[in-house]
């Protein structure tokens, strides 16, 4: 116990140094306060979970069929376990998880829960906005670590197996334990429902697009009942995003986006910085992850990719390993969303639909136009697995292939690294990560 009361009572003292970090666009300025009172004190201390990089989901994606490794020696000691699924005695070369990350995030949004009805200040609109941004950082947070460490929701039998612990509260004392993937959900859906009853920003200016917004309480919501496999609830919430914002990036105009830029028109929140400087220059586009692509009609390869090395990889112009490369949620995939959840319902008009918006501003006219005529002739079961690959090419290396991969087929995969061939089983176990090591040894009782 000792040690995770060491965790939650260093937050405060650590904050202020990861604050000194930010990214120059983002408009970060923390006031110092120890104590905070009032709505700038606290806006200032919540500031702290925002600045956390959640980047996992780049070493998640490494594990999938859309990342080749292409590391010296030095990067392969750092990644080969995580890309090769060997999970079991990592060594302390091996990159680590950011576990206790997620929870210090979860700490300060409990922090201005906690303090809501105490907050002062004279607009109780500016009020209410930060105590839903923290109920959504709290949801967002947990739903991460459910997919992480937890089952897949829709895995027969998944949603009454353990998972992660539940963090409702800023009780130093109380020692952690995993609660089930369904109860997880249930906080999750709870939150999303507490932070739609007081946030009231529908988008915020270029300069605090890292910040939760209403668009993104349906963003999110749209996502976890996608994952739950509640089709008409996450077609519901991707609607009443797209029917307020609808935008996408056109590439067949020249000075289009890349859409997980923060600028980009499709941004709704430009919260997650997914890959990091190093994860970054390791992680190329499988060259069998490409031929996904149409190499003579889709417009994405051109701005997503760089130039084919000798093995066929090309490496991912989609981060840059800069700050300008953050998205948490954008209208790109609450196309998808909308698009998968209709054809799941029988709803093929409407997912041909939504699928065909987003498509025509990807593909060449003449692409386009061929593209349409296919979709327009599938059935539901051709719909549905069109959906999937357009997921694949649309959204790859923001940190969604991993989470699609577990909740649809889970399938096998195959990685042969230095001349030595690594599988991943049909409906393997290692689909769901193993609680770091460094989580078990502060708390024993979360390997129970």
């Amino acid at each position: 116990m000792n040690g995770i009361k060491k965790l939650y009572m260093a937050l405060l003292v650590t904050g202020a140094g990861l604050l000194a970090s930010c990214d120059s666009y983002l408009d970060l300025q923390p006031v110092g306060k120890v104590i905070p009172n009032t709505l700038e004190e606290y806006r200032s201390l919540f500031l702290t979970a925002y600045n956390y990089d959640m980047s996992d989901r780049a070493l998640c994606e490494m594990r999938t069929d859309e990342v080749a490794l292409v590391a010296d020696e030095t990067d392969m000691n750092v990644y080969k376990n995580i890309v090769t699924w060997s999970d079991v005695n990592n060594d302390v070369a091996t990159a680590s998880f950011g576990w206790e990350y997620y929870y210090r995030a979860i700490y300060y949004a409990n922090s201005v829960i906690d303090k809501k009805g105490e907050i002062t200040g004279d607009n109780q609109n500016d009020i209410n906005q930060l105590v839903g941004e923290a109920y959504l950082m709290r949801a967002y947070m947990h739903f991460l670590l459910v997919n992480l460490y937890g089952e897949p929701y829709t895995k027969e039998g998944a949603p009454e197996t353990k998972a992660v612990p539940l963090k409702w509260d800023i009780d130093l004392e109380k020692i952690p334990v995993r609660t089930t993937v369904a109860k997880i959900y249930e906080a999750v859906l709870a939150d999303i429902e507490s932070a739609r009853g007081v946030m009231n920003v529908t988008e915020w200016e270029e300069k605090y697009r890292y910040r939760f917004s209403t668009l993104s309480v349906d963003a999110l919501e749209s996502r976890v009942r996608l994952y739950m496999g509640s089709w008409q609830e996450a077609y519901e919430a991707a609607e009443r995003v797209l029917a307020q914002k609808s935008d996408l990036e056109d590439f067949n105009e020249a000075d289009a986006q890349l859409p997980n830029q923060y600028r980009s028109a499709e941004m709704i929140t430009a919260y997650e910085r997914i890959y990091s400087t190093s994860t970054h220059k390791v992680s190329y586009a499988a060259a069998d992850f490409l031929q996904k692509y149409d190499a003579a009609t889709d417009l994405r390869p051109a701005k997503f990719y760089g130039d084919a090395d000798e093995n066929g990889n090309r490496p991912n112009n989609k981060v840059l390993a800069t700050s300008q490369y953050r998205c948490s949620f954008r209208t790109g995939e609450l196309y998808l969303n909308a698009a998968e959840a209709a054809a799941r319902m029988d709803k093929l008009k409407e997912a041909r639909e939504r699928l065909l918006q987003l498509m025509e501003k990807r593909y060449t006219p003449e692409g386009y136009a061929r593209k349409a005529t296919v979709v327009e002739a599938m059935d539901k079961e051709a719909l549905i697995a069109e959906i999937l690959e357009e997921r694949a090419r649309e959204l790859a290396f923001e940190g969604h292939r991993w989470f699609d991969l577990r909740r649809t087929t889970r399938p096998r995969i195959d990685k042969v690294i230095e001349g030595t061939t690594y599988t991943l089983q049909q409906d393997d176990a290692r689909y769901t990560l193993r609680i770091p090591r460094v989580a078990t040894e502060a708390n024993p009782g979360l390997l129970n």
